[in-house]
C-alpha cells in the first residue's frame, strides 16, 4: 500500500497561479524553437500565425505572455492561409518542446498518471472546456498525448 494520495481522475488545471498551472501556455518556461529563444509557448504558438513574416518576430519579443496573445488575435495583421490546418501541430510542437526541454515540467506532466488533463475556462471552447464541459479541450488532450509519448520513450 502506497502513502502517496491518489491522483484525481480529472486534473484542471488554467491559472499559472494554481494547481498545474506549468500546463498553461502562459507559464514562463522558455522554449527553444526554429533556432531561437520564446519566452513561452504562447509565444511561439501565437507568432506562428504570421511563420516567416516580420509580425512573427515582434510576437517572439512581446514583453508579456498576454500581450503576444492579444497581438496574435488580432485580425489586423494578416493570419496565414493555412493556420486553421496547422494550428493543432503548431501546439504539438511547442508542448514538445517545453515538456522536453524543462524536466521539471517533464516530471510533474508524467506524475499525472491516467488523470484526464482539461484546461478549465469558460474563455475557450476550444483549446478549453468551455467552462461547463462542453468544449473540445484540445490543449489537454494533447498535453496527454505529450504525456503518452514521454512515457512510451522512457
Amino acid at each position: 500500500m502506497s502513502d502517496q494520495p491518489a491522483l484525481p481522475a480529472v486534473i484542471h488545471f488554467y491559472s499559472t497561479a494554481g494547481d498545474y498551472g506549468c500546463f498553461s501556455n502562459f507559464s514562463r518556461h522558455a522554449v527553444f524553437l526554429k533556432g531561437k529563444r520564446w519566452p513561452t509557448s504562447e509565444h511561439y504558438f501565437q507568432a506562428q500565425k504570421f511563420a516567416g513574416e516580420p509580425d512573427e518576430e515582434v510576437i517572439r519579443k512581446a514583453n508579456k505572455p498576454m500581450l503576444a496573445a492579444q497581438m496574435g488575435r488580432d485580425r489586423k495583421r494578416p493570419l496565414r492561409r493555412d493556420w486553421e490546418k496547422v494550428k493543432e501541430r503548431v501546439m504539438l510542437e511547442a508542448l514538445r518542446a517545453k515538456f522536453t526541454q524543462h524536466e521539471e515540467l517533464k516530471a510533474v506532466l508524467l506524475g499525472t498518471g491516467d488523470a484526464k488533463l482539461v484546461e478549465h475556462t469558460a474563455n475557450d471552447d476550444y483549446w478549453g472546456d468551455g467552462g461547463d464541459g462542453s468544449g473540445k479541450n484540445r490543449l489537454g488532450a494533447l498535453l496527454m498525448q505529450v504525456r503518452d509519448e514521454l512515457r512510451a520513450a522512457g
